[in-house]
């Protein structure tokens, strides 16, 4: 059996893994060829976690609303910091400060997940459904490579937990 749940911890890993090999690079092309591919992560990751994950916790969670409105700010300010950083050149002072911006967040964000979300879910899910889900989530890895079909748009909260609540 897999877990929706550590899918999404190792997505968190990859993360803190990117953002450390971030600090070691060396020019523009070393930054680029790590930047590019973490960004890119992190918004299939917000994507598959609103279409897959979310939805499940506003039926489980005991207090899902709180923490999908906090999820779903989060993911647009990672977004945000992300479509930033593409406005600069790799490497330059303005860069570097939509990366920290997008790290800043994911940080906390990935804190507050760990924390206070996927124990909520693991709660309150069936191992059955956890396993269900992770392989709707490797699955969705799969249909969009490279983010191929995906739109990265930010969400409103309120209304995304309106759309996805029972």
């Amino acid at each position: 059996m897999d877990d929706i749940t550590a899918l999404i911890q190792d997505d968190h890993e990859a993360f803190r893994r990117g953002f450390a090999r971030l600090d070691d690079a060396q020019g523009v092309d070393e930054l680029r060829a790590i930047w590019e591919p973490l960004a890119l992560h992190l918004d299939i990751h917000a994507e598959a976690e609103e279409t897959i994950f979310y939805p499940q916790l506003l039926r489980r969670g005991d207090d899902a609303e709180e923490e999908t409105d906090d999820a779903i700010r989060d993911h647009n300010k990672i977004r945000d910091a992300i479509s930033e950083s593409r406005r600069h050149d790799v490497g330059s002072d303005e860069w570097w400060a939509a990366v920290w911006a997008c790290r800043r967040e994911n940080t906390e964000h990935l804190g507050e997940e760990e924390d206070e979300v996927l124990p909520d879910f693991r709660h309150n899910a069936t191992l059955e459904l956890r396993d269900e889900l992770a392989t709707a989530w490797l699955k969705y890895y799969a249909e969009h490579p490279s983010g191929r079909g995906l739109t990265f748009r930010d969400k409103d909260p309120k209304e995304y937990i309106r759309n996805n609540t029972p």
